[in-house]
């Protein structure tokens, strides 16, 4: 089946997901997805949108934790969204350090392009791109999503300096924009 770019939703995975941690998430038990996220997750796959995930892990180039250790979350992350009736369609992440000069690490649009390229869309104009941050609001932009910042993880930070987030929704959490967006978005 096609993927419809005006039905997918991009969600960052530290501080939307799961709670954030300035001295990063290292491992699996540190891992702890936010009570709601999960059936957020569950009730926008039920309700036939897709969803991805787009990550920065510069932890993994400083040295905190290793891929294998990253893939046991993300395993993690697949098993209790299924267990909840939902799907992950793709997880891109960036596990370059900010030296790096990468083209995957937010706010460069290359882990959005890496979800583009595995769904097999042309684009992803009118896609959401929902984070904490602006840096993974502005990964967005050039791909041409529809901006939505939620205040948990760094989001209320982000929120109160106000700057670069015209045009972009801000809920509470995931769960208070997959509220909004089952109750507005046309099937």
């Amino acid at each position: 089946m096609p993927y419809d770019a005006s039905r997918i939703v991009i969600l960052d995975r530290d501080g939307v997901i799961n709670r954030d941690s300035e001295a990063y998430i290292k491992s699996l038990e540190e891992w702890q997805p936010y009570p709601s996220s999960i059936e957020a997750i569950a009730r926008l796959t039920r309700a036939g949108l897709t969803v991805a995930v787009a990550t920065n892990q510069s932890g993994i180039a400083r040295g905190f934790y290793d891929e294998a250790t990253l893939s046991l979350m993300h395993a993690e992350l697949r098993r209790r969204v299924q267990e909840a009736g939902g799907n992950i369609a793709h997880i891109a992440y960036c596990p370059h350090g900010p030296g790096d000069a990468c083209d995957c690490r937010k706010p460069l649009p290359g882990l959005l392009e890496q979800i583009r390229e595995a769904l097999g869309l042309d684009n992803l104009k009118g896609s959401w791109m929902v984070g904490d941050s602006l840096r993974d609001l502005q990964a967005g932009e050039p791909m041409g999503c529809r901006p939505v910042l939620v205040r948990t993880g760094k989001g209320s930070q982000t929120e109160a300096k106000g700057v670069g987030l015209e045009g972009t929704l801000v809920f509470d959490d995931l769960a208070g924009f997959t509220d909004w967006l089952l109750a507005n978005e046309r099937p």
